[in-house]
């Protein structure tokens, strides 16, 4: 990866989702709002600060570049349009500044 750019790993579980009730909601399904997502860090750039590999991103899908590499698929991305960083990382217990 080159600058601050990101690779990025979708989670499978965020497809189908189940409402309060026990309704089965599709990933396909159109919401009012948009709805971003969370996906795995897999290899950064050497410009990028904030994210390490092993992190999970919350970014906005419909701003992303898909690319397949050996049968799997992964989203290309700026470290800029990461919209919070979940790490394990974290001391204290507390979520940092990025979540």
């Amino acid at each position: 990866m080159l600058h601050d750019r990101l690779l990025v790993q979708s989670d499978e579980e965020a497809g189908e989702r189940r409402s309060s009730g026990g309704i089965v909601i599709p990933a396909t399904a159109a919401l009012g709002a948009r709805r971003l997502s969370w996906s795995k860090v897999v290899s950064t750039g050497p410009q990028a600060r904030a994210v390490q590999v092993g992190d999970r991103v919350l970014f906005d899908p419909e701003d992303k570049a898909e690319v397949e590499v050996h049968g799997e698929v992964y989203v290309v991305m700026r470290e800029r349009d990461v919209h919070a960083v979940a790490s394990e990382r974290l001391e204290g217990g507390s979520t940092g500044l990025y979540l």
